[in-house]
């Protein structure tokens, strides 16, 4: 396979990171240096959900599948970037919506839901970000898709101040099914040609319910 362009999807990880509430924001703490010991090392402390990340059955569930369990095809595959751009805070993602992309939401495809939220990253406003109702996640699921992500910290409506707690219709489904959700991309604007290739394998925590992902796009002629 012969990649000609990749974007990079990824946000970065250390002090800078915005953590979902709750969440601790990750630390790198230097353990080693060059002048005191011959190399440089660093010691990190974040959530397994910090960053651009990928959920694990097991996040929602005590018998799902830890991260381990899921097959790695599941993080790399034909990727259709789904523009729902142009909505306001705190409002659904319908199946009306995703109509216009249905008939290409096949298995094996990864679906990435472009909202636009990631112009309101480290702000309190990108917790306010538009989400995917039960509805249109179950359409996802059961057209066979196993992997969707989104440019936001959760396809379901984040809980915080006076908004209140979530269901958690989109997780349920799509977890429920066997699948994983990709959550903090950035980037998807930039993905401007046609069948791009998406990858974003998780480091291999021990944990099970998510980790870290480096995801990208890829041209492939």
């Amino acid at each position: 396979m012969r990649v000609t362009r990749i974007v990079d999807l990824s946000r970065p990880l250390g002090p800078d990171t915005q953590a979902y509430p709750g969440d601790r924001t990750p630390e790198l703490v230097p353990t080693s240096t060059i002048g005191a010991d011959g190399y440089n090392s660093t010691e990190a402390r974040l959530s397994s959900h910090s960053g651009t990340h990928a959920d694990a059955p097991f996040h929602f569930a005590d018998d799902g599948a830890r991260l381990d369990d899921l097959p790695l095809e599941l993080f790399v595959g034909p990727a259709l970037v789904v523009d729902v751009t142009g909505r306001g805070g705190r409002t659904p993602i319908t199946r009306a919506d995703l109509a216009p992309w249905e008939a290409a939401c096949t298995p094996g495809t990864v679906v990435l839901l472009h909202t636009g939220w990631s112009a309101y990253y480290r702000t309190e406003y990108y917790f306010d970000h538009p989400y995917l109702d039960g509805e249109a996640a179950r359409m996802l699921v059961d057209a066979g898709v196993r992997t969707i992500g989104i440019d936001a910290p959760s396809p379901d409506a984040t809980p915080r101040g006076d908004h209140p707690g979530s269901d958690w219709a989109a997780h349920h489904a799509i977890l429920g099914a066997g699948g994983t959700i990709i959550e903090n991309l950035c980037h998807l604007e930039r993905i401007d040609f046609t069948d791009p290739v998406f990858s974003a394998f998780p480091i291999r925590l021990a944990s099970g319910d998510g980790a870290p992902v480096r995801a990208v796009a890829m041209q492939v002629p």
